[in-house]
C-alpha cells in the first residue's frame, strides 16, 4: 500500500491574506507546495492530502487538481472548530484552528493507511521524502513512528533568530524535543540558543524537527482523548495549541510509541523572515541549473 503525504495548509491563507498570493518561488511561479509534491510523487507516494479550511477549498483544488490530475490521487481534509465532533459539548470562541495535531485529527476518517505530515510552506528537499517512504512502507507500526531530523545549522535565517524544536536522541529514537524560541548563528558560524538572556551553545549537527513525521492511522486513536484533555484546559486561552511535539512527547513518556529520527543532510527552507524569500528562489533555481528539479515542474 502507498504512503500518503498529508500536508498541513489551513493557516496558508490566513498567513497571504487569500489563496492567489500563494508565493511563487520557482521559475514558472511554482510554489513551496510544488516542489513538496514532486518530490513526494517520485518517492513512491500514493495520494496527496491537503487539510485546509473548507472556505478556501474551491480555489485551492482550481491551483492543484490542473497540475495533479493523472499524476497522483488527491484528497481535501477540512480543519475546523467544531468540537461536538469529539464529544465536547461546549462553543470555544477562537480566532485560530486548535493547532498542527488538531489539523491531523481532522484526518481521521480519510486516512487509513501510513502516512507522513509536513508543512505546506516548507521546502523539505527529496532525501527526505525518499527515506519516510521507505520507512512508511517498510518500518512503520501502530508503536513505531518517526520524524526527519534536520542538522540545526541548515534550516537557520541569516535575518534574525527562530525557533526550533530540538530532539534529543538516544539509539536513533528521540526520547524528548524540546521548543527553543531563540536560535540563532553566531558571527563564527556556530549556533546558540538564547534564554533568560543567556546563550547556551548547541553543536551544528544538533537534530531538529522541522514537522515532518511519519504515523500509521493508530495515532488518531492515540491523540483523540489528548486533545479533548487539552481542549478543556484550555478553553479559556484562545490562544493555546494542540502541537503534534505535544502529542510526540506523551506517546514516548507513556510508552504507547517510539519515534526514530531519520537523519537527513538535506538543506531545509523556509519563509520566517520576508527577507528569506529571495534566499530560497535562489536555492530553488540553483537545484534547477543543477537538475534537480526540471525547470517547468508540471510540464
Amino acid at each position: 500500500m502507498k504512503p500518503t503525504l498529508l500536508i498541513l495548509a489551513a493557516g496558508m491563507a490566513s498567513r497571504y491574506g487569500s489563496m492567489k498570493q500563494i508565493d511563487g518561488f520557482g521559475p514558472n511561479g511554482e510554489t513551496i507546495i510544488d516542489y513538496s509534491i514532486y518530490d513526494a510523487i517520485k518517492a513512491g507516494f500514493g495520494k496527496i492530502s491537503f487539510i485546509i479550511r473548507e472556505e478556501f477549498a474551491e480555489p485551492f483544488k482550481a491551483i492543484f487538481e490542473p497540475k495533479l490530475k493523472g499524476r497522483v490521487e488527491t484528497d481535501y481534509v477540512f480543519q475546523n472548530f467544531d468540537l461536538k465532533q469529539y464529544g465536547i459539548d461546549k462553543e470555544i470562541e477562537r480566532a485560530k484552528p486548535w493547532g498542527t495535531a488538531h489539523a491531523v485529527l481532522a484526518a481521521r476518517n480519510q486516512v487509513t493507511e501510513p502516512f507522513c505530515v509536513i508543512n505546506a510552506d516548507d521546502f523539505y528537499g527529496y532525501d527526505a521524502f525518499e527515506k519516510m517512504a521507505k520507512f512508511l512502507t517498510t518500518e512503520v507500526s501502530d508503536d513505531t513512528y518517526s520524524l526527519i531530523g534536520y542538522q540545526i545549522d541548515k534550516t537557520l535565517s541569516e535575518h534574525g533568530s527562530v525557533s526550533r524544536g530540538v530532539c534529543k536522541v538516544e539509539d536513533g529514537n528521540m526520547v524528548e524535543i524540546n521548543e527553543r524560541t531563540q536560535v540563532y548563528f553566531k558571527e563564527d558560524g556556530s549556533v546558540v540558543y538564547e534564554e533568560g538572556g543567556v546563550e547556551y551553545p548547541l553543536p551544528n549537527d544538533t537534530r531538529v524537527s522541522m514537522n515532518f513525521w511519519g504515523f500509521t492511522p493508530a495515532v488518531f486513536k492515540q491523540s483523540e482523548p489528548m486533545f479533548v484533555k487539552f481542549a478543556h484546559a484550555n478553553e479559556n486561552n484562545p490562544k493555546a495549541e494542540f502541537f503534534i511535539p505535544l502529542v510526540a512527547d506523551e506517546l514516548i513518556k507513556s510508552g504507547t510509541a517510539s519515534f526514530k529520527v531519520i537523519p537527513t543532510a538535506n538543506k531545509w527552507f523556509g519563509v520566517t523572515y520576508k527577507e528569506d524569500k529571495p534566499i530560497v528562489q535562489k536555492s530553488i533555481s540553483e537545484l534547477v541549473e543543477n537538475g534537480t528539479y526540471p525547470a517547468n515542474l508540471w510540464e
